[in-house]
Formats: structure tokens, C-alpha cells, sequence
């Protein structure tokens, strides 16, 4: 089944309606052109495409939202500045070369912004339902491709330490049926829908904000050639 297909049965059969966001989006856009922020980040920008994704999301104000598997953090500290002084965000890292090799990155940034804090570990040490808001952003693929088991225990946690009605975003690069998907860094649309709602989460949300047609799938998200701008979908799913 294709996406369009996938979202149009999963539609009829769901209980929710739209998620009201109330992200201030031009706030956000101000904030993200910060002259602090490093320039690896402000390069990005253009293709991660974030207030318009939070607010589909339905990130607002406040919260306390969860960047799983941050690495250097750069939506961590986009989501810092979205959720504003009332609330906090909290950079979810395991140990190990990832957090070596950005130290310095993640240490600028927790300098600069008072309202994150790094949390080096597992999810599941997180007290449970209080977050308001989680997002993994271009990883779920790395954890589904080396086993789908693995990724089933660890992003059950997430729904665990989810507040009831609490919201987890999934941004990953798209892959095709039959290719190799691990070696090219991609996961299917049906697969990765399939295992997160397997978990107990319910899909309230597709949005093409990041489709790019002119990737074909068969290139890494690396390739020069697509310049960072890689086919992605964009997944909102619910805590019931």
C-alpha cells in the first residue's frame, strides 16, 4: 500500500481531529536567525523547513519536549527557542562516539540556552508521562534497519514517558521497497508506520512539507548531489 493509500485508511478509521497548533511561526523564524547559532546550523535551515514542520506537529508554547537521539542538537535548540522560557527541552543522547565527536557543539549550546538540558541514557530513565511533546528527527531508520525488535523496545519507552494525548514526530529519509535501506540510510513509509503504530501509538498526521520529487531513492541522504535535501516524510503520532 502506498503513502497516499496508507494515510487515506488510517484517516477514515481515526478518532482525532486536526491538532490546533499554536506555535508562534514568525517568533520562531526571528529566533532561528540568531547570529550565535553555529553556521553548520543556519545552513540547514532552508531544508529542514522547521517552524512550518512544528506547527504541523502541533509543538506550541510551554512544553516540554523531548529531541531523541539529538547527537549535536540542532533541533534541540530549535526547539528551545519554540517552546520559549515556560518550558524546556531535553537533548536524549547515548553514550558513545556521537556525543564525543559533538561535545564541544552540544556544550556551546547548553551554554547558551538555559532551558535544555542533556540527557545522557536511555529514554526509559525518564520519569513517566512527562513530556508533552517528542520528535526523532532523520534516526528512526538507523535503529528499525539494525532490528526492527530494537526499535519496538526503545521507542516504547517514548510512548511511556508520554503524557496522555502527548505527540511524537518522526522525520525520516524515504525509501523504496526492495532496496537496500539500510546502506542507504532510508526506511519505507509503510514500515515505519507500521512498527510505531504496532507500539501503541495512533498516526493522527502526514504532511509533505519536506517531499522532494526529484529524489529518485536510490542515493544516500549524503550524495552531494542532493544537496541535504532528501525525499522526507513527516509523521505525527498520538499517545491515546
Amino acid at each position: 500500500m502506498d503513502r497516499r493509500k496508507l494515510l487515506m485508511a488510517i484517516t477514515a478509521l481515526c478518532l482525532f481531529g486536526e491538532v490546533q497548533a499554536q506555535l508562534d511561526t514568525a517568533q520562531l523564524e526571528l529566533a532561528m536567525q540568531n547570529n550565535d547559532r553555529p553556521l553548520v546550523d543556519l545552513e540547514r535551515d532552508q531544508n529542514r523547513k522547521a517552524p512550518e514542520v512544528l506547527t504541523f506537529l502541533g509543538l506550541a508554547e510551554g512544553m516540554t519536549a523531548l529531541d531523541l537521539i539529538a547527537i549535536g542538537g540542532w533541533y534541540t535548540e530549535v526547539l528551545s527557542y519554540a517552546v520559549g522560557n515556560s518550558g524546556e527541552v531535553i537533548m536524549q543522547n547515548n553514550p558513545g562516539r556521537g556525543v564525543d565527536n559533538n561535545i564541544e557543539l552540544i556544550t556551546d549550546r547548553l551554554e547558551r540556552r538555559s532551558n535544555i538540558t542533556h540527557h545522557i541514557g536511555p529514554v526509559s530513565e525518564l520519569p513517566p508521562n512527562s513530556i508533552d511533546f517528542a520528535l526523532t528527527a532523520l534516526n528512526f531508520h538507523d535503529v528499525y534497519n539494525r532490528s526492527a525488535d530494537e526499535a519496538h523496545d526503545r521507542f516504547t519507552q517514548v510512548l511511556n514517558v508520554l503524557k496522555p494525548g502527548g505527540i511524537f514526530g518522526v522525520i525520516d529519509h524515504e525509501g523504496v521497497t526492495g532496496a537496500d535501506n539500510s546502506t542507504l540510510h532510508r526506511i519505507v513509509f509503510a514500515d515505519a508506520v507500521k512498527s510505531i503504530t504496532s507500539m501503541g501509538f495512533a498516526l493522527t498526521g502526514v504532511s509533505d512539507l519536506l517531499d522532494n520529487p526529484d529524489d529518485d531513492h536510490t542515493l544516500g541522504p549524503r550524495d552531494p548531489s542532493l544537496g541535504r535535501n532528501t525525499d522526507r516524510f513527516v509523521l505525527r503520532f498520538t499517545k491515546l
